[in-house]
């Protein structure tokens, strides 16, 4: 089974943005809970996007694997990182996490690709 995470991206945005637009102040309380959570702080926001994958995929949550992989990667986590990452969120999350982990890396892989 292959997928296209490009693709599923761009339904993630395009779902979030009709949600932010149906429930404004709610979205914008998450938004701003994001940034602060995320900032540079003790850890750095590569470390905390790596944080968040490792949960995404110990959660089992797609549309939040794409997004933090994404960001990861614009923050500059290495295909390295992103294997050790997955290799906690098993540690965690066990089997389902495992496949999970998988998708994450296929994602990381082909966003890395371009």
């Amino acid at each position: 089974m292959s997928k296209d995470y490009k693709a599923l991206a761009g339904e993630v945005d395009a779902r979030a943005g009709n949600l932010f637009r149906a429930a404004p102040d709610q979205m914008r309380a998450l938004r701003d809970l994001m940034g602060a959570a995320s900032k540079d702080g003790a850890l750095d926001a590569k470390t905390k996007e790596l944080m968040a994958i490792a949960i995404a995929v110990a959660t089992r949550c797609e549309g939040c694997i794409v997004f933090h992989v994404r960001s990861a990667i614009k923050h500059g986590a290495t295909r390295d990182e992103m294997a050790e990452t997955v290799g906690v969120a098993i540690e965690m999350g066990g089997g389902p996490a495992a496949v999970y982990g998988a998708d994450a890396l296929a994602a990381f892989d082909q966003f890395q690709a371009g």
